[in-house]
């Protein structure tokens, strides 16, 4: 899932002068509350009260990441991950918590399929873990690995659910990284190889794919502001890091569609509409930017070949882009997955930062949180007409793209009551009001195939370890007991119905 970025364009401000390079953007404020912005005008949001009903084959699903939710972290030839190496280290994860246990699915899997037969769900997205596969990154595929994920595919087709596979979910395994990791162009490499592994393994019953969850979020938060493994803290390794990835997008792509050409392959973007904090040229401008930085990084390279076009500083020195580069970072998505929570309100600097940077090759931009609508326990804003926003920007500007919601969802931590029950009414408002927007985006045109709730279980929220709860289904951590919140039982009736609105 994605967490908090907002402090990436401070951090590339900051770092650049360090580096002695150009700084490409001016700094945002760090956290969602940090700064009260008020967009041009206050959208109108959706409402799901007249009844808003999906179309005929609409997958209903969730969203889980192995690290999140498997444990056994050093069982059955598993190697070592960076998530593993990090959060054995100390001071990097809210109240020491780790993910070697987590929920325990690497035991657990039939409840965790039991729970989505009880919410009538016919999709669910999960990600292998690399170091599973190949616990050193390279070689021959580790059987029990491969085993234990055969069986699950082979129990989700069984329950009539769609194995929607992440290839990658932000485990890289260890020894590659002592080897510079997504700093170094030989990882491309062993990713794909990874990727062929895979899809030779389970290709012959999974049909849809997601080659990386979020790039721009493990290549930010793990390589420039260091909050996330493997936590470094580097401009220079945050710009070759995302080179990197791009090329390792297309050559994962490429090796999945030799192995399977029917496959459908995509990414999992995350995403927030950006809306100009005024209706100056100046903060309109500034959102182009941030929509840049934020949304399309690592998709103008994949369908277009190059980097989007609202950032023109390109150190291709620095990143060591090679002759014939971009050309090797097109990959022509079946899909593109879109991960949304919130929205960011973006403004150019004031009169005294802009005369600090101004340069022909500065792009200032600052990035906030809205404060307009209610707040998460994470302090996000719930914003729905962020959702419809994006789907039908990507839409406009990506000629009609086959689009699927691959997360969104809320922070609620909400426990059980007396009775053992899990009332989350917040949590069903969010989902009930996004979902609404969303059918609205496809009534206007958009082409989306299914929504994916973030997340399934209250699962290790990364640096936030367990502090926070987005489950439909509540995780006592102590006994691994699983209990269906409220929101997951309203979410069994509108799977089941194909809707939302009256009555639900």
């Amino acid at each position: 899932m994605r967490l908090t970025r907002r402090k990436f364009v401070q951090s590339i401000l900051g770092a650049s002068a360090a580096a002695g390079l150009p700084a490409v953007l001016s700094g945002c404020s760090g956290s969602p509350k940090a700064r009260t912005a008020t967009p041009a005008s206050a959208p109108v949001q959706f409402s799901s009260s007249s009844g808003v009903v999906f179309p005929k084959g609409f997958f209903w699903g969730t969203a889980t990441a192995a690290y999140q939710i498997e444990g056994a972290w050093n069982e059955d030839g598993k190697g070592e991950s960076i998530w593993d190496r990090f959060a054995h280290t100390s001071d990097k994860i809210k109240n020491g918590d780790t993910g070697d246990v987590a929920c325990d699915s690497y035991h657990r899997w039939r409840e965790d399929i039991a729970l989505m037969r009880a919410m009538n769900l016919n999709s669910y997205r999960f990600s292998i873990s690399w170091p599973r596969i190949q616990p050193s990154g390279s070689g021959a595929a580790n059987a029990k690995g491969v085993d234990y994920y055969s069986r699950l595919v082979d129990a989700l087709l069984e329950a009539h659910i769609r194995p929607l596979v992440t290839l990658y979910h932000w485990d890289l395994p260890q020894a590659l990284e002592d080897a510079g990791g997504w700093t170094n162009r030989d990882t491309a490499a062993r990713f794909a190889e990874y990727v062929q592994l895979v899809a030779q393994a389970l290709g012959d019953r999974v049909t849809d794919w997601m080659i990386f969850n979020e790039p721009d979020a493990f290549v930010d938060l793990g390589h420039l502001e260091g909050t996330h493994a493997p936590g470094r803290k580097s401009l220079l390794d945050f710009l070759r890091a995302t080179h990197v990835v791009n090329l390792a997008q297309a050559a994962g792509f490429r090796a999945l569609k030799a192995v399977r050409p029917s496959a459908r392959v995509g990414t999992a973007f995350s995403m927030s509409a950006c809306e100009p904090a005024t209706d100056s040229e100046e903060d309109k401008l500034a959102a182009e930017r941030a929509h840049a930085i934020t949304n399309i990084w690592f998709l103008e390279p994949a369908l277009r070949g190059r980097y989007p076009e609202a950032l023109t500083f390109l150190p291709e020195t620095v990143m060591r882009i090679k002759a014939g580069d971009m050309e090797k970072t097109r990959a022509p998505l079946d899909f593109i997955g879109i991960n949304l929570y919130y929205r960011i309100i973006a403004s150019a600097p004031g009169a005294l930062e802009r005369a600090a940077h101004a340069q022909e090759w500065l792009f200032p931009v600052k990035m906030d949180g809205g404060q307009q609508g209610p707040k998460t326990d994470f302090g996000w804003e719930v914003w729905p007409k962020a959702l419809y926003d994006i789907v039908l920007r990507i839409t406009r500007e990506y000629n009609r793209p086959v689009i699927e919601i691959t997360e969104s969802g809320c922070s609620y931590n909400d426990g059980p009551d007396a009775s053992g029950a899990i009332h989350d009414s917040r949590r069903v408002a969010y989902h009930r009001e996004y979902l609404a927007a969303l059918g609205r985006s496809i009534a206007e045109g958009a082409d989306v195939r299914g929504y994916h709730a973030w997340s399934l279980l209250d699962n290790f929220e990364w640096a936030e370890g367990f502090s926070q709860r987005f489950g439909l289904a509540y995780v006592d951590f102590k006994t691994q007991k699983r209990t269906i919140k409220d929101s997951g039982h309203w979410y069994s009736k509108v799977a089941a119905e194909n809707r939302v609105g009256p009555g639900l």
